[in-house]
């Protein structure tokens, strides 16, 4: 049994909540009759709201699909000197004659959207040094958290 003075604020509480429901209810109704439909105060507010909740989750997957394309570039790479290091032992014990990297138009190209995506990195965080993967990740890394 609750005593008399908490029943005396739930009934305070209730008739307030109540008194603001009328109030939003009348300026709703009010905006609606004043303001057309796409230039409403309130739901204008709710239309900003509901885009800053909108831009905050779509920051959040841009961060993870970055580190994504990154961790997919760095195995990529890894996967492919490694292969081509490989073959290069395998043509080499074959007798057959090596392909240069600069005649291989497939690794050319590789590391040329490597370099290339590396340059916009190092642009994106204003460190225009040259930079190992690693430092690249590191980059990456920093510029993700700055924000």
């Amino acid at each position: 049994m609750a005593a008399p003075g908490v029943d005396g604020v739930v009934q305070l509480l209730t008739k307030a909540n109540h008194d603001l429901n009328l109030v939003q209810h009348c300026l709703e109704k009010e905006f609606n009759q004043v303001y057309p439909e796409n230039v409403n105060p309130l739901k204008l507010v709710s239309r900003i709201s509901r885009i800053q909740a909108d831009l905050l989750l779509l920051k959040e997957q841009s961060r993870t699909l970055l580190a994504a394309k990154q961790d997919l570039i760095d195995k990529a790479r890894t996967n492919l000197v490694r292969n081509r290091s490989l073959l290069h032992r395998l043509q080499a014990s074959s007798g057959i004659s090596l392909v240069s990297d600069s005649e291989d138009s497939a690794y050319r190209n590789f590391s040329q959207a490597i370099d290339e995506w590396t340059s916009q990195v190092r642009s994106k965080t204003g460190n225009e040094n040259p930079a190992s993967a690693e430092d690249i990740n590191q980059l990456l890394f920093s510029a993700i958290v700055k924000d």
